[in-house]
């Protein structure tokens, strides 16, 4: 990249049509995090069989949606 600078650069990328400059960025942020999604993914998948374990065992139950805003409204209000 000779002759190129963090101006030239932006400046060259800012040019670019609005879906290269969005695979740009999807591409940098790539390079900054590469494994974080799969990880994420990973951890929830071993949430969720916590979870699962947790009903099945006893340890929790399920509430409906409606007692769950129900409860909401009742401690904040509206």
């Amino acid at each position: 990249m000779m002759g190129l600078n963090h101006d030239s650069v932006t400046d060259k990328a800012l040019s670019l049509p609005a879906d290269a400059r969005l695979k740009l960025v999807d591409k940098l942020l790539a390079s900054l995090n590469p494994p974080v999604e799969e990880e994420v993914e990973h951890l929830w998948a071993l949430e969720a069989e916590k979870r699962v374990s947790q009903l099945e065992n006893g340890k929790t139950k399920l509430i409906s949606g409606n007692e769950v805003f129900a409860r909401i409204r009742e401690k904040y209000g509206k």
